[in-house]
Formats: structure tokens, sequence, C-alpha cells
């Protein structure tokens, strides 16, 4: 009977805490939850609450530890006006406060499109001839071969600070849909959704390098065929694009819907309960 009762006594272990995924955000205005709402942070870094990266940290098994993502962000230079931080000045900030580490577990990003001065080649397009918009994209795609060594080189700064995480980086969406209202002539629409396919296909060119070179677990999502027919210039667009305020600083980003896509795409692509158990 003492015997029972002394084993009675001993206080039974607590459970082990459900897994979960760290995660950490770097990258741009899509990133940062730029069409999600108003602006949220001040100057330089600005952030929108409720973008894909809030949407994603509601998952019972993520834990989100930092979001450094900026609107208007570079790969590596700081941005003008103001030094927004470049995603290499990111994850070195990110590294030295340790929220980037050997615990993180995912790093999502959005990066590239301003490096290729997407907000110049989209202003010559709508307004100008079918000859400047080409002039404009042409520039923009010259500029691919050097926004793929950067990527690279952020993949393998990330790699570095947190080498057990998975690097998902998005693409963009293709922004306008041929069939639908007009926003510019049909040959320049076609010209600024060529530029963005080569855009996204820089990425993932980009990804297999850091890949084979740095191993640096990297993967690419295309979310083109998730926005097909929600493009900026359709009814049920899922992109940010007012035709009387056609270039306001949250023009062709995600709006919630869009931003509720992008979350999806990453949960689908990562697969989040294989990262909490590793």
């Amino acid at each position: 009977m003492v015997m029972a009762i002394g084993l009675a006594a001993v206080p039974a272990e607590a459970a082990p805490p459900p897994p979960h995924v760290d995660l950490v955000a770097v990258g741009d205005s899509y990133t940062a939850g730029t069409g999600a709402g108003d602006f949220t942070s001040p100057f330089p870094c600005i952030q929108t609450v409720g973008g894909y990266v809030d949407i994603v940290a509601r998952q019972p098994s993520v834990n989100l530890v930092d979001n450094a993502a900026c609107h208007g962000a570079l790969l590596t230079l700081p941005a003008q006006p103001g030094d927004v931080p470049s995603v290499l000045d990111q994850v070195a900030g990110l590294a030295a406060s340790e929220a980037l580490s050997g615990r993180t577990e995912l790093v999502t990003m959005t990066a590239g499109a301003n490096d290729v001065g997407v907000n110049t080649a989209l202003y010559t397009c709508a307004t100008s001839s079918y000859f400047n918009c080409l002039d404009a994209v042409r520039s923009a795609t010259k500029s691919l071969y050097e926004v793929k060594g950067n990527l690279t080189a952020a993949f393998a700064a990330i790699h570095q600070a947190a080498p057990r995480a998975k690097i998902a980086i998005l693409g963009y969406p293709r922004l306008f849909d041929p069939a639908g209202y007009p926003v510019m002539t049909a040959e320049n629409t076609a010209l600024v959704n060529y530029g963005t396919l080569a855009l996204n296909v820089a990425i993932g060119e980009a990804v297999n390098t850091a890949n084979s070179v740095y191993r640096a677990n990297a993967q690419f999502i295309d979310i083109t065929a998730r926005f097909a027919g929600h493009e900026a210039n359709t009814a049920s667009s899922w992109i940010v694009f007012d035709p009387t305020d056609p270039f306001a600083p949250q023009s062709f980003h995600p709006n919630l819907q869009g931003h509720e896509q992008y979350a999806a795409a990453l949960v689908e692509a990562v697969r989040l309960p294989e990262l909490a158990r590793r």
C-alpha cells in the first residue's frame, strides 16, 4: 500500500510540445504584404498587415519569427529614396539578431521585380508606343543575368545563416489577361506578360544554381497558373488595380484574395508537416 501511494505521488511527465515550423521572411513588397490593406509600418521598411506571410503564420504549426521584407526592396543595394534595406541587408540583420539561425526551418521570399525595373516598364508600356514598350522590356530582360547572380547570392547567404531551412521563393503572377478589358494595347500587354515570364524563368534558374553550387535547399514556387483568370484586368482580379489611379503604390500587388492564394501555394509546396518533423 505504501508503494502504491509513493508511485501515485510521482508527477506525470509533461506532454512534449507539438512540432512547429520557425518561419522567417525576407524580400520585396509582395512578401511585405503590399496590397492586403493600408501601409502599417514606417518608412523606409514599409509593410502591410495581412499579407501572405501573416496568413501562413495563422497555421497552428507555424511560428513566425520575423518578417523583414520591405516595400521596394532590391536584392543587393539599398533602394532609393530612403535607403530601403536590401534583401542581403535583411538577411544580415536577421542573422545578427539570430532570428535567422540553425533553428529556422522555413524562409519565404519574393524578390527580383524591382531589380529589373518593373515600374518603369509598366509605365512605359501603359503610356507609350509599342517600340518604346519593347525597348523598356528589352532593358528589363537584359538585367536578368545580373539578377540571377544576385538571387543566387541571396540564397547562399540565407543558407549560410540557416543551414537547415527550406528556402521558398515565390514567383510573380502574369499581370494582364489578353482577353480581359484593355489596359494598354494588345501588343504592349503581350510584351509585359513576356517580361514577367522571363523574370520567373530567371528566378527558377537561380534556384537551380544555388542548389547545385551551395546546396541551398531552395524551391521556386510558380503561381502563374493559380492566378490565371484573375489578372489585374479581369472581373475577378486577385491583383490590386484601379484604372482611375493605375500607378498607386499598391497597384499590381496581390489583393487580400491574392495573398490568400500566395499563402495556399506556399503551404502546399513546402509541406509544413514534413518541415516540422525534421
